[in-house]
């Protein structure tokens, strides 16, 4: 049964937010939602269209570095709020971020800003809110990239310790620390989750899964940084809304639960397996030929791999998709959605 109260995501109008928004509001009949997202360049209303009983679904756009907005929201009091019959928020997802590595190299103050500094200010109004009351949860979704590179062997466990390399990653990182402060410091009932690297519909086509797609379907080469070995553990974004589902449901305050696909792919060869399903889906041949080695991203970790193995004891979850199922639904959907990968890119 569904915590009493209204749950606000944060960024749920991302891509991995909005697919938390729509798993949620499909699978869940209690769930009243309130989307709070900037629409940067990486949230799009179109995201949050066609969703699941659309009546327990309210978007505010917003900042979550605004102060009154946030602590209106958390009270209930927004009119957007009130005119819905939603209460006073009792759980937050928190999702809003910068997170493309790539731009934290060229202008890292944005992430600093968005990632630390908004994330202060969400923990400090869930802490005015909630004082002396019961059944809250503060839901904070963080990377597997907060770990820094792992060497050709292991894995991450929650227990790593945190060794970021990007801005991006270092931006997490903090707040990161700032959520367990905030636990141990003023009891705030607070859990964290590291993801490993996403796939899926939604996602904008400036990473690395859907970039390869419309490349290839504009017959455009296709960028391979470095040796293209570089290897990451890809997890299917409705499985991932499954788990954080899940934490926000059970997860012990405090904790930290790491969330990975157990599928680790070297660059090289995940971009070969995308162009053998364009070509088998288009009917085309040879974009394999269409590789094309670029130079190095600066600090590009060599491996990210995720033990998943904590969440699937304490709170049963596993992905339930396959990569092959996956990818396949991956590539399908970005055919589908050509007038929708169109438009996210003008937004770039």
């Amino acid at each position: 049964m569904s915590a009493p109260g209204t749950l606000l995501v944060t960024g749920g109008a991302g891509f991995i937010g909005s697919n938390l928004v729509r798993h949620l509001l499909a699978t869940d009949p209690a769930v009243r939602i309130v989307t709070l997202d900037l629409l940067t360049y990486a949230g799009r209303r179109e995201n949050l269209e066609d969703l699941p009983d659309p009546d327990r679904h309210r978007f505010i756009h917003g900042d979550i570095r605004d102060g009154k907005l946030v602590a209106d929201l958390l009270a209930g009091s927004h009119p957007a709020m009130r005119e819905a019959g939603f209460g006073p928020v009792t759980r937050v997802a928190h999702l809003a971020a910068e997170s493309h590595v790539d731009r934290s190299i060229t202008g890292p103050a944005a992430f600093v800003s968005t990632n630390v500094e908004g994330t202060l200010v969400l923990l400090e109004a869930a802490r005015a809110a909630w004082e002396g009351k019961d059944g809250a949860r503060f839901l904070h979704v963080s990377t597997d990239e907060v770990y820094g590179s792992l060497g050709p062997d292991g894995y991450f466990t929650e227990a790593t310790p945190l060794a970021p390399n990007s801005p991006y990653a270092a931006s997490k990182a903090g707040s990161d620390l700032l959520v367990r402060a905030f636990v141990h410091t003023y009891g705030l009932p607070a859990v964290t989750t590291r993801c490993s690297n996403n796939y899926g519909p939604y996602q904008l086509p400036e990473k690395l899964i859907p970039v390869v797609i419309d490349r290839l379907l504009e017959r455009e080469p296709v960028p391979v940084y470095g040796d293209g070995l570089n290897v990451r553990d890809w997890l299917y974004v409705e499985d991932h809304a499954e788990a954080l589902a899940r934490v926000l449901e059970a997860g012990r305050v405090g904790e930290v639960y790491n969330i990975g696909g157990h599928n680790e792919w070297a660059n090289l060869d995940l971009v070969g397996r995308i162009c053998d399903l364009v070509d088998a889906r288009t009917g085309r041949a040879g974009s394999r030929d269409r590789i094309a080695f670029v130079t190095d991203r600066l600090g590009h970790d060599r491996r990210y791999a995720i033990d998943a193995g904590k969440i699937e004891r304490e709170l049963g979850w596993r992905p339930r998709h396959t990569f092959e199922r996956g990818i396949e639904a991956t590539v399908d959907w970005y055919l589908a959605h050509r007038d929708w990968v169109a438009a996210a890119k003008e937004g770039l």
